[in-house]
């Protein structure tokens, strides 16, 4: 029974699932931040990203329309590395700052995606890929 259902579990569908699941995460986490960038500014300048306009700016913009060119296939793996860039600076600041561990797994889980999206690629219906 197991070997019929793991037949239909090609790479490329797995893959596609991964892009699937990461993209759609992003967008869920970049809309709120493109909605108020005003607000969104403010958090990183609290937290030390100075001009929080410039980085804050940089990270929604990322995260939505990075997520939503991940969601689409459209160079999926090339806005995968910059998402990637974002979850270790997200990472390494977690660290340094002592913030909950729930949190700090939730940027290691996006990493860990973007990176098998960067390695393997975008797998089935990708509209356009990097590499």
């Amino acid at each position: 029974m197991m070997d019929f259902i793991f037949s239909f579990l090609s790479p490329e569908w797995i893959l596609f699932f991964n892009r699937i699941v990461l993209g759609a995460v992003m967008i869920y986490y970049g809309a709120p931040k493109i909605r108020d960038l005003k607000t969104n500014a403010k958090e990183f300048n609290d937290w030390g990203f100075k001009p929080g306009i410039l980085w804050g700016t940089l990270v929604a913009l990322e995260l939505f329309f990075g997520g939503l060119f991940i969601l689409l296939g459209f160079y999926a793996e090339l806005f995968a590395f910059f998402m990637a860039l974002v979850m270790i600076v997200g990472v390494l600041w977690k660290i340094k700052n002592n913030q909950v561990w729930e949190h700090l797994i939730e940027n290691f889980h996006n990493l860990a995606m973007c990176l098998v999206l960067i390695s393997f690629g975008p797998g089935l219906f990708n509209i356009i890929s990097s590499f």
